[in-house]
């Protein structure tokens, strides 16, 4: 057992051996001087600062919903009231971005794009729309919301929507089912994107859970098929 570690001179290589309460734990693993061998137990928590912390949030959100700011000024100015409150410091806030995450995104958000801007999304679902024919009214809605799962994948909620609700509705028209029909299926459908972390939701949870892109096709991919014939099920029996 060795005492006044402070006097002593540590070189390259040297191990230490730490007894003691895991919040000092904590505060040492945030220092540069050290490197920890083993994960540090539990979480640093303040209690103190819960008030301050909740009053950034009520603050973003008042903003948000309040004075009808955009989000993401809203959650900035949220962000800056906890750092000048003092309820984070510079350095945490700056680690607590998960910047795989925000690299994933902008690469995806063009990728989406230039899908649209080339008339690449409008080629693949002509196509397939051609190919289709005349179908009942079940299978065309199937086809509907597969279509309209898979364009969510590379491009977004929105463009999937904007760009499907169209050409899904001329099918609908064709095949003698109500378009209205057709676009609930597209707007409903858009929000199925369990099997891919494209989507920012997906892409948030994928560095803190420790998550790859395996892990949501296994997960994922039942919850796609039941989203499918769950809402399939519910417009055909309802609406048609």
């Amino acid at each position: 057992f060795v005492e006044n570690i402070s006097t002593m001179t540590i070189r390259a290589g040297d191990a230490i051996l730490l007894q003691g309460a895991w919040e000092k734990f904590h505060i040492l693993k945030d220092k540069s001087d050290f490197y920890f061998t083993h994960d540090v137990k539990g979480e640093l928590m303040y209690p103190e600062k819960a008030k301050l912390a909740v009053t950034g949030l009520v603050l973003a959100l008042t903003l948000a919903l309040g004075f009808h700011v955009q989000l993401s000024i809203a959650l900035l100015t949220g962000a800056l009231f906890l750092i000048l409150s003092r309820v984070l410091t510079i350095d945490e806030a700056y680690k607590a971005v998960d910047w795989m995450t925000v690299f994933l995104l902008a690469g995806l958000i063009p990728l989406g794009i230039a899908f649209q801007k080339t008339g690449a999304a409008n080629y693949i679902a002509l196509n397939i729309m051609n190919l289709l024919g005349d179908v009942s009214p079940l299978v065309l809605l199937a086809v509907v919301g597969g279509l309209t799962s898979f364009f969510t994948l590379v491009t977004s909620n929105v463009g999937a929507t904007v760009l499907l609700v169209p050409l899904c509705m001329n099918m609908a028209l064709k095949a003698g089912v109500d378009p209205q029909i057709a676009a609930l299926t597209v707007g409903v459908a858009a929000s199925n994107t369990f099997v891919l972390p494209t989507h920012q939701v997906n892409a948030l949870i994928m560095r803190p859970g420790g998550y790859k892109p395996a892990d949501y096709v296994k997960a994922g991919s039942g919850m796609t098929l039941i989203y499918i014939a769950v809402v399939i099920g519910m417009l055909f029996l309802y609406y048609m």
